[in-house]
């Protein structure tokens, strides 16, 4: 279908690389959980534009460039690394507000975007996916409608699961207000989930 080379699994395939938990559903959650739906949505945006991009540079090249040039695949596995664990170590030390009237500092989607932006693009699975995964699709001789549909495909699953994510994410938030005890954990996990995934990727990258 659409000229995609075994359209089923490419469908399989993209659920698949959904459904495994990573740095940006991390980055969605704590996005929904401290600010609410809009900063959630801001994280999915950024996440999404991370993967077009890298869609784009796949499409364009990508996989023969950092094949020939090695040092800057690595080079991004390294900033990657430095800001996932950055951005733990500022959940984990920064005091989680409590229920007693005040609420957490109000933050614009569009610093969340920017987070989550960051994160896909430093984000090695992502890189792999779709500089070495992603082009297996695409047919010999297919003409560039072929690669807009494989596009609009991948973006479109993955703006529905993460939306998803932002609405189970939300209402899980609106409980935890209620149990400070279990929203500090729920904190502390995700910080150390984010330095768990930077400290794995920097010894990959030795």
């Amino acid at each position: 279908m659409f000229d995609i080379q075994n359209y089923g699994s490419f469908i399989a395939a993209i659920v698949i690389f959904q459904l495994m938990p990573g740095p940006g559903t991390f980055a969605i959650l704590n996005a929904t959980a401290r600010n609410g739906i809009g900063a959630g949505f801001g994280a999915v945006i950024g996440t999404l534009l991370g993967d077009a991009t890298y869609m784009i540079a796949a499409a364009a090249g990508l996989a023969a460039v950092m094949h020939a040039n090695p040092m800057l695949f690595h080079g991004l596995q390294w900033f990657g690394a430095a800001y996932l664990c950055w951005m733990g170590l500022g959940m984990l030390f920064r005091p989680v507000a409590r229920d007693t009237g005040g609420e957490e500092p109000k933050r614009s989607a569009r610093t969340y975007l920017r987070n989550a932006l960051v994160i896909s693009l430093t984000n090695p699975k992502v890189m792999l996916f779709f500089v070495a995964f992603f082009p297996l699709f695409i047919r010999p001789g297919s003409s560039s409608v072929t690669l807009v549909a494989m596009m609009v495909h991948i973006t479109l699953i993955s703006f529905l699961y993460q939306g998803a994510l932002v609405w189970v994410g939300n209402a899980a938030a609106i409980r935890l207000k209620t149990l400070p005890l279990a929203r500090t954990i729920a904190t502390r996990v995700a910080s150390l989930a984010l330095i768990g995934f930077g400290l794995k990727l920097a010894a990959s990258n030795r």
